[in-house]
């Protein structure tokens, strides 16, 4: 079975995902698929705000600062707010893309996540994402050349997340079934194993911050 896993450099839970993601997968015997996507994209197909934060209470965006420390602290990785944050990860994205499937997409996801997450560096900077990618291995300028190659496949990534039903990241697709959320893993390996829940009657309704 396949685990789709949707992501862009730009989301800190995200992040924690992917250091949980490849053990997950090796558990389950399931074949991961990196698929990194534009989030502002699918955002704006949502008609929704690029930067979600932007509109979140003074009192909520603490709480989301401490739930992402205490997630980093739960999974024994390492976080950090990089100064800027958030920076446009287009040119990283398409360098993913570039580097192609399978190890060396991880490898360089891996690599500009830590670039990002861990030491608070800009993504933005072609030179950041070039050395990024040179420390795992990979050949970080000739990857970044070929960044505006990628164009097309960018948005084609994030048109089909969008045709998906993702709506955040990260997003998981295990079959028809779509997961949001690094704290769904949970979910995500049962759905691997041939779970799905039972459906709601289709008469059931749903009202946001509602009691049945």
């Amino acid at each position: 079975m396949e685990l789709h896993f949707f992501y862009d450099l730009v989301c800190p839970y995200a992040y924690l995902a992917s250091t949980q993601v490849e053990g997950l997968a090796a558990r389950t015997g399931a074949r991961l698929v990196w698929r990194p996507f534009l989030l502002g994209g699918v955002f704006r197909a949502l008609g929704t705000a690029d930067d979600p934060n932007e509109g979140m209470s003074p009192a909520k965006a603490r709480n989301n600062l401490r739930d992402m420390e205490r997630w980093a602290e739960h999974r024994g990785v390492p976080l950090r707010r990089p100064r800027g944050h958030p920076r446009r990860t287009v040119l990283a994205l398409r360098a993913l893309l570039a580097a192609g499937e399978g190890a060396a997409r991880a490898a360089a996801t891996h690599a500009l996540y830590r670039a990002y997450w861990v030491e608070g560096r800009d993504v933005e900077d072609p030179a950041v994402v070039a050395g990024a990618l040179d420390a795992v291995g990979l050949h970080g300028s000739d990857l970044v050349a070929r960044a505006g190659e990628q164009r097309e496949a960018l948005f084609r990534v994030t048109a089909e997340a969008a045709a998906a039903g993702v709506f955040g990241a990260p997003a998981f697709l295990v079959g028809d079934q779509l997961f949001w959320g690094q704290d769904r893993l949970h979910f995500v390996e049962r759905a691997l194993g041939g779970w799905k829940p039972a459906a709601l009657p289709a008469e059931a309704t749903w009202r946001t911050g509602s009691q049945p």
